[in-house]
């Protein structure tokens, strides 16, 4: 991993695929970190340049004191881009992720080429869920909310199928800061960004899982109704979908990012960022 001083502190990243590359930007789901996305790297990094990072509060960056905000996260996201001298890139987000994409697009449009919004919502509750999961983590620390938190997180088959993984993610979580996770927990709650959807001119892919109690198909459906020309795919899988089913989650990324030839022109080079 490489560091980069933000005003919230240090923010760990790392860049994987040829430098000549087109930019991808992968963002991750709350309680997780840039790892999350290692299944789709040998495929993703034959095609683009992929800037990965672990968000503020979880992995390897820093714990700033709350509350927290999606702007704020979104502000983090444009204020890495801009020390890598990244003018214009692609960003794909899950979940946690997607909520910044959706920022992002908003805020920042000239920054954004393809927008893929994945297993996510521009409002999420009820906020009683959250409350009751950030109480949880304060009295019994991260450890002892893993099970409930990745029940949702995966279809009941994965977990017979892939315990190693479901193992890796589990440790993931509970090494997650308390601190960081709770005050994200709390973004979310806060979170409503219905009325930014029209403001998005991205190329726009929404992914939803059939089977994500977290972030339901009606949400990814009120997002590619909403954002203008977004495009909407189901895949047969829970909130994790670029894990569960990652080569199908894959491909239909590929497949979006690549198809127009824009794509050609945002071969933009970072400099300085060792």
């Amino acid at each position: 991993m490489l560091y980069v001083d933000l005003a919230p502190g240090k923010f760990a990243y790392r860049f994987d695929g040829p430098d000549d590359a087109p930019v991808l930007i992968l963002s991750h789901s709350l309680g997780t970190d840039h790892t999350m996305w290692d299944v789709q790297m040998p495929t993703l990094t034959r095609y683009f340049q992929v800037l990965r990072y672990d968000s503020r509060g979880h992995g390897s960056s820093a714990v700033p004191p709350g509350p927290y905000t999606i702007e704020k996260l979104g502000q983090d996201a444009l204020a890495l881009i801009d020390a890598l001298n990244i003018q214009k890139a692609h960003f794909c987000g899950l979940s946690l992720g997607g909520m910044v994409g959706m920022w992002l697009a908003a805020h920042a449009p000239e920054r954004i080429d393809h927008l893929a919004l994945c297993n996510t919502a521009a409002r999420m509750g009820p906020p009683q869920l959250w409350d009751a999961r950030i109480e949880s983590v304060r009295q019994w620390g991260m450890a002892a909310s893993a099970d409930a938190v990745m029940a949702r997180w995966f279809a009941p088959a994965f977990w017979e199928q892939a315990p190693d993984v479901i193992e890796r993610l589990r440790q993931t979580l509970i090494h997650t800061p308390a601190d960081g996770y709770i005050a994200c927990c709390e973004a979310i709650r806060a979170m409503d960004q219905r009325a930014l959807l029209p403001r998005i001119r991205a190329k726009t892919l929404v992914i939803a899982g059939a089977h994500d109690a977290a972030a339901p198909p009606a949400d990814g459906r009120f997002l590619a109704e909403t954002i203008p020309d977004a495009r909407y795919l189901e895949l047969l899988a829970a909130h994790l979908a670029n894990i569960e089913i990652g080569q199908p989650f894959t491909d239909a990324l590929v497949r979006f990012l690549t198809e127009s030839a824009s794509s050609q022109g945002i071969r933009e080079r970072r400099v300085n960022h060792e």
